[in-house]
């Protein structure tokens, strides 16, 4: 039956020359990297307004996110529904064109 060809890799048969060698060389800087400056303590952190969650803010929240997802999944079930009566659409076109074309081909 088939066999596949397996390649096999010729040996090498020319001069092999050895890599260069790379000798690392030592870097010596010419100056003294300045001395780190003395940073000052920080002054103590001035009070932020923290945001406190009342049970009205909480409820507001809660709705906001509800309202979101409702709008967000209405707008896909919209599209999902757009697509499904476009191909039942074409689906009825083709079976009309089918049925013309068959009675044209008949009347011959």
């Amino acid at each position: 039956m088939l066999r596949p060809k397996i390649p096999t890799n010729p040996t090498p048969t020319g001069l092999v020359t050895p890599p260069a060698v790379i000798e690392p060389t030592a870097i010596i800087p010419a100056t003294p990297p300045p001395a780190p400056a003395q940073v000052a303590p920080a002054a103590p952190v001035a009070s932020r307004p923290t945001i406190q969650l009342t049970p009205g803010t909480a409820l507001a929240l809660v709705g906001g996110g509800t309202a979101v997802v409702l709008v967000v999944g209405t707008v896909l079930v919209s599209l999902l529904l757009a697509v499904a009566i476009t191909g039942a659409s074409l689906a009825v076109v083709a079976v009309v064109l089918r049925l013309l074309l068959a009675d044209l081909r008949k009347g011959r």
